[in-house]
């Protein structure tokens, strides 16, 4: 227990520590075979002192041939054990990869939906700069860096001037490292937010590239991008400098003691305190001594970077803890109710909604109504909680709303948001949720929404790709799709965000005998809209206006009171939705 709260209070105690925790046995075994690799790789010094100081002067042939035979096996050896603990850190980065994926990517979506900032989607990056650091090559410095004093205490059995001398440039060495990294890490961190930075906003731009063509955009846009571009390449600039200078330092040290432990060694030798096996040993072992600083040193950057992804990513998973998926719920039959919902924007002074609360029965179709800017949109996502409310719930069926796992809850809401963003695949499979393809309910659905037989003209009918983001349809075609999704399978509760915002006469009509059909069948309808034709299909009406309710009633009763008074015929005027 002490082990893992030592563990803790190095890494943070979060439940990435945690899961790097429950490998201990795999970092263990590294640990072990470190052990052995560091001490067979005594193997050429001896070997040298045995040459040197025995075979050349006993001229045996018998004895170099038993040596060498000896060395040969024990290099063997060597070459097992880098190998096997190589093998061994790949397959332990893999499977936390494979411990933590689901877990990161549902935590990304939550941050997404939770609209906290930052960029959700650097976590799997995040994630795999963790990976690669785990199975890259300079993880091993710290297993092998506890050896160096082994070896600085071998080359003190050697001569105690060799271990004084060794010691001394040791230090030299680490304090030149430890310089180097407080002399880069500002740099380093400077060129790695510039990047960020520079991804996210060639990635935004790319994503609305036909509008930007369009409309002449691309050049200003450019022009700003090579801005973000230019304070990169600046920055990496003054960070490869930097880097380049401290490299070339830390060359003329490794250099400089290499050459003034061997000329230490000869002093020794022409003084008679030490052998010409024991001067060439030891400046084997100066190298040995010295190697796991300087793997420290090459892969110092790396290590930067892994320590920055796994901060990030624990404040992600911090932010976003797993839910409790062990609660079973019943199928919803849709009843819902807001009780004094606030829900705003981080960083955003004023909340969007403010203190909504409202009963709506199982099967009962409501359009909210309202101008621009009154919060409709946002109700609408707090209706299916993917908007996070800053105080109040959504209860459905009695249950907050947030109790209710995703993946159980997902069959049981129907969605059509402002926006509509198919994703790339079949029309099958866009209906289906990606899911199992249930062909009968894809057409079931279809044809509720009336687009059966726009489908079959298709060439390849439901199995008709869509292209990325729908970008082989026209903007009715999407939207009639995301509607034939929302209601496919027949969920209890549906959402429908302005569905008719891109159809045309023959759109409306099947618009208006979807909503039919899914009153018949005693589910519980959303409806946000500007048109009085589809207002006329449902029960009650519901009017934002500045993030508050402002009337709320049965259909006929919150029209009377939106149409203007009596005026005389020849100004008289056809009543229009707020």
């Amino acid at each position: 227990m002490r082990r893992r709260a030592a563990f803790s209070s190095f890494f943070g105690g979060g439940e990435l520590t945690a899961t790097l925790w429950s490998f201990r046995r795999e970092f263990t075994t590294v640990g072990a075979l470190s052990m052995a690799t560091n001490i067979l790789m005594l193997t050429p010094t001896l070997y040298m002192l045995q040459v040197f100081d025995r075979v050349m002067v006993s001229q045996s042939k018998l004895t170099l041939l038993a040596v060498s035979l000896i060395t040969l096996f024990l290099f063997a050896v060597l070459a097992i054990t880098e190998w096997a603990r190589s093998r061994l850190l790949v397959r332990t980065g893999v499977r936390f990869d494979e411990v933590l994926n689901t877990r990161v990517f549902k935590a990304s979506f939550e941050a997404a939906l939770g609209r906290t900032g930052g960029n959700p989607a650097k976590a799997f990056a995040d994630l795999t700069h963790i990976r690669q650091f785990l199975t890259g090559s300079g993880v091993f410095a710290f297993f092998d860096a506890p050896w160096t004093p082994i070896y600085i205490f071998v080359m003190y059995l050697l001569h105690p001037a060799l271990g004084a001398l060794a010691l001394v440039f040791s230090l030299i060495l680490a304090g030149t490292t430890w310089l180097s990294h407080r002399f880069t890490r500002h740099a380093t961190a400077s060129v790695l937010k510039a990047t960020d930075e520079v991804n996210a906003y060639t990635h935004s731009k790319l994503r609305n590239a036909e509008t930007i063509e369009a409309l002449g955009m691309r050049d200003p846009l450019r022009r700003r991008w090579v801005g973000h571009q230019n304070r990169l390449l600046r920055a990496d600039m003054r960070s490869q400098d930097l880097n380049m200078r401290l490299q070339a330092i830390g060359k003329f040290v490794r250099y400089s003691m290499q050459s003034l432990m061997l000329g230490a060694g000869a002093l020794l030798v022409i003084q008679g305190e030490l052998t010409l096996g024991g001067m060439i040993a030891a400046n084997v072992l100066m190298s040995r001594a010295l190697a796991p600083i300087d793997l420290i040193a090459s892969s110092w950057k790396s290590f930067i970077t892994a320590r920055t992804a796994f901060r990030s990513l624990d404040d992600l998973l911090r932010s976003n803890p797993a839910r409790d998926t062990q609660a079973i719920h019943a199928p919803p039959v849709g009843q819902v109710r807001i009780d004094n919902l606030v829900a705003g924007v981080p960083g955003r002074g004023q909340p969007i909604l403010r203190g909504l609360s409202a009963d709506f029965r199982a099967g009962e179709s409501v359009a909210i109504i309202g101008p621009t800017g009154s919060g409709k949109s946002t109700l609408a996502r707090a209706l299916i909680g993917t908007w996070p409310a800053s105080r109040g719930r959504v209860l459905l069926d009695g249950e907050p709303i947030e109790s209710w796992d995703r993946g159980e809850l997902g069959p049981h809401i129907g969605y059509l948001p402002q926006e509509i963003e198919m994703l790339e695949g079949t029309i099958a499979e866009n209906i289906a949720r990606f899911g199992a393809i249930d062909s009968g309910k894809v057409i079931e659905a279809a044809k509720r929404t009336g687009i059966h037989d726009m489908i079959l003209r298709f060439p390849a009918g439901y199995d008709s790709p869509m292209g990325e983001m729908g970008g082989l349809l026209s903007g009715g075609q999407r939207q009639r799709i995301g509607l034939a999704r929302a209601v496919y399978g027949s969920p209890a509760l549906v959402v429908l965000d302005e569905p008719d915002a891109n159809l045309d006469e023959a759109g409306d009509a099947a618009l208006a005998e979807t909503l039919r059909q899914l009153k018949r069948m005693g589910k519980t309808v959303f409806l946000i809209t500007h048109r009085m034709t589809v207002v006329t299909a449902v029960d009650s009406i519901l009017l934002l206006v500045n993030g508050e309710i402002r009337l709320a009633g049965p259909r006929e009763q919150v029209l009377a009171a939106l149409r203007p008074p009596a005026a005389p015929p020849a100004s008289a005027s056809a009543p229009q939705l707020a």
